[in-house]
């Protein structure tokens, strides 16, 4: 695999990785399977491209996209919350209802950003070439993004949000406000998402309606092979393991599309994406009985 191959699976892995931030939230903490996210990453890009596209600073343009998918996600929240309706049916409602309002934002399928500045422009040192300075940018986007939920989640509402996921019972016996807990951590969550989104955008030149297809299972497949191979306990260990999986999920699809003799194409990547979620779903049992032979 080529210098530049590496870098560009690097690039993206940063950027999945907060999309993989956002979906160990829902998935792992609230114990929500939030499908909104397929349609929050294509939002995200949507109005940063075209905030961008009217002359709209893109720090503020991603910012925007921020708030917009994290009140998409506040939204998947209160329909499950509020109006009862399943956790899971609520998010795919949520999920279909953004592609039209994808649609309508951008007023068309897609946004070209080829001639408009972006993060990554106008910040890009002149000595330093674009593919170089992107996953850089990103590396330090994402770890800024890790810093910050780390804090929160070793503050009283970041305990509160986590008791909630760990037992809704016992977290309203102790006086927690859980319907607020659960439509905050899906704000935060596809905020994330959003952000994401906006940097992909960026990074590739423009957005696309279906930009967001596949996003929850490429974020579920971090989640999984991050903790699967980098197994803690401690927060802060688990949101690097989860920023790592993206990043190795990324090189192992790069690796299984540019190497001759797998054979794999740009068609396979959805059975590529399958067969790695499974190994890393069932890593855990092989460890787990390796441990057993050895004992």
């Amino acid at each position: 695999m080529s210098l530049f191959s590496s870098l560009g699976a690097l690039e993206l892995g940063f950027i999945y990785g907060l999309v993989a931030l956002g979906v160990f939230i829902s998935f792992k903490i609230l114990r929500f399977p939030d499908l909104t996210v397929d349609g929050t990453f294509a939002t995200g890009g949507a109005v940063a491209a075209v905030c961008i596209s009217q002359g709209i600073d893109p720090f503020l343009a991603s910012a925007l996209a921020m708030l917009v998918c994290g009140f998409a996600g506040m939204v998947t929240g209160w329909l499950n919350v509020k109006l009862g309706i399943m956790d899971l049916l609520a998010s795919i409602l949520m999920m279909t209802a953004l592609y039209s309002i994808n649609l309508r934002i951008m007023n068309g399928p897609n946004i070209p950003l080829i001639t408009n500045d972006t993060v990554f422009s106008i910040l890009q040192p002149a000595a330093m070439p674009d593919y170089i300075w992107r996953p850089i940018l990103l590396l330090f986007i994402v770890i800024i993004a890790k810093f910050l939920l780390d804090r929160y989640f070793s503050t009283q509402s970041g305990l509160a949000m986590r008791s909630t996921g760990s037992n809704l019972k016992m977290a309203r016996a102790q006086g927690i406000s859980t319907d607020r807990m659960v439509m905050l951590g899906m704000l935060i969550s596809n905020a994330l998402v959003g952000l994401g989104g906006a940097m992909f955008a960026q990074s590739q030149g423009g957005s696309d309606i279906s930009m967001g297809i596949g996003t929850i299972v490429i974020g579920l497949a971090a989640v999984i092979v991050g903790q699967s191979i980098i197994p803690a306990r401690r927060f802060v260990y688990v949101t690097l393991a989860v920023i790592f999986g993206a990043v190795l999920y990324r090189f192992f699809i790069a690796l299984a599309l540019n190497v001759d003799f797998i054979g794999m194409k740009a068609q396979d990547l959805n059975l590529v994406t399958a067969l790695l979620v499974t190994f890393a779903l069932i890593l855990p049992k092989l460890k787990s009985k390796l441990k057993i032979k050895k004992g």
